[in-house]
């Protein structure tokens, strides 16, 4: 018998590449016990507004009944079956159809994993199966962005931009690729509009696809709002013009919706809230609320085409996961799409979003405070030592993680990204939420000011 949960902690296998092991041992860690609505519980009792919705991904909240009812109704009918050898089930063939009826424009196919990384991963493969059915072995290279992030499997994790990530991961591979993080309010020159900036960020890309040569690069991929790197929207004018590269030298174009899909950005999808127009879109996170594992890739006709030319070819398609399309995720994920739109989710985030974004962009007059900028419900805050000239605080303050550690003391769980502030709450927020929201934030900023700025 174990004695408590922090024996259970230190025995388990909980490392995550967010975590600092040595501080860890130093401090030990927080177990959750429950949640109700936007707000979860520690084992002792101390509530605390979950401001990150877990990973960016609880979008009803801790405590929707209906989604815990019918994953025990599929339990009980038939609580596992693959999609292998022409077989199916019901619940994965509900839930393509409800996904592609939401799809961004040009998505006709879907195939189901168990993540965000999972879908990724597959759609380096479909992306490389597709060139080698078109006779363009040579053209597999992929590019990403500096700070972007899509996943934690050897290849998602390659065309991640996160340095973090690939330290002593011998990663990333050698045909990845990555091109400038579009973060105007870090980045811009003096003087240099968001437009101008958004120009050098495309014709950076050009340059990068030159020098490795046109006929080597495959595909390009984004999320429409830069999550992992700080909760970053894009500059005016980005993908308008980084698109319009990706046409003139044929690069597909993948839109990482995990973060942003299904609401986060005040559309259905980050792609219809930047007029994206990708050859693939990836989703997961909200897909289900996260209360069940999967995710999905969505592919346009031509790759699909591609993809039955070649399988015919080879005589089989060598790709799939055990659990892809599992009968309770999926069930999970089809009643989620269901909430969504019986509960208006969508209006919501575009009736209270503008509160958050204001809020927090009052904070700007906060000493700490350099910039605050998102969409609907996402965000990110920018600390900086001196706003006036944009000087970063020292790397070994750790400003981001005060801020972030002052919070959780006030009751307030949000992410420090380096020293960018993330949040990401429940989709099901309220405006009264979002009131205490902002004054726990304050409070944790000023608690973390005495230190980071003293008199």
């Amino acid at each position: 018998m174990i004695a408590n949960s922090h024996d259970l902690l230190d025995r388990a296998t909980l490392i995550h590449q967010q975590t600092d092991l040595a501080a860890y041992q130093d401090t030990g860690g927080t177990i959750m016990k429950h949640g109700e609505g936007v707000y979860v519980f520690d084992e002792a009792g101390n509530k605390y507004l979950e401001a990150m919705a877990g990973l960016w991904c609880a979008s009803l909240g801790f405590s929707e009944k209906r989604l815990a009812e019918v994953a025990y109704k599929q339990m009980l009918e038939l609580p596992y079956y693959h999609t292998f050898f022409a077989k199916s089930h019901v619940p994965s063939v509900e839930l393509a159809d409800r996904l592609l009826a939401i799809a961004p424009k040009g998505m006709s196919k879907v195939m189901f994993q168990c993540s965000g990384s999972e879908a990724n991963d597959a759609a380096i493969k479909i992306i490389w199966y597709y060139n080698n059915a078109l006779g363009r072995p040579q053209k597999k290279k992929i590019i990403g962005r500096v700070r972007g992030y899509h996943g934690n499997t050897v290849a998602s994790v390659s065309v991640s931009g996160q340095p973090h990530m690939h330290a002593d991961f011998d990663a990333p591979l050698a045909m990845f690729k990555h091109t400038d993080n579009p973060h105007y309010y870090r980045f811009h020159e003096d003087g240099e509009s968001e437009e101008a900036f958004s120009t050098r960020m495309a014709d950076n890309l050009e340059k990068l696809i030159l020098a490795e040569g046109p006929d080597t690069v495959a595909a390009f991929f984004a999320e429409p709002v830069q999550g992992g790197g700080g909760a970053i929207t894009p500059p005016a004018g980005y993908f308008e013009k980084i698109q319009a590269v990706l046409k003139k030298y044929d690069v597909l174009f993948l839109a990482d919706e995990v973060i942003c899909g299904f609401g986060r950005t005040g559309n259905m999808w980050g792609s219809e809230t930047y007029d994206l127009k990708p050859d693939l879109v990836s989703c997961a996170k909200a897909m289900s609320a996260s209360y069940q594992p999967i995710s999905a890739l969505m592919i346009s006709d031509k790759i699909y085409e591609a993809m039955v030319s070649e399988s015919k070819k080879l005589g089989t398609f060598g790709h799939g996961f055990t659990y892809g399309g599992h009968p309770v995720a999926c069930a999970v994920a089809s009643e989620t799409l269901k909430i969504y739109e019986e509960r208006d989710i969508l209006g919501h985030v575009r009736k209270v979003g503008p509160l958050l974004q204001q809020g927090l962009k009052d904070l700007e007059a906060h000493p700490l405070v350099g910039n605050a900028r998102g969409v609907g419900l996402i965000a990110g805050v920018e600390l900086m030592a001196d706003k006036a000239k944009r000087i970063p605080f020292a790397p070994e303050l750790k400003a981001g993680i005060q801020v972030m550690e002052e919070c959780h003391k006030v009751g307030l769980i949000v992410r420090a990204i380096g020293d960018r502030i993330a949040f990401t709450p429940p989709l099901v927020i309220s405006a009264g939420e979002i009131d205490e929201l902002l004054a726990k934030f304050r409070s944790g900023l000023d608690a973390a000011l005495p230190r980071l700025m003293p008199a």
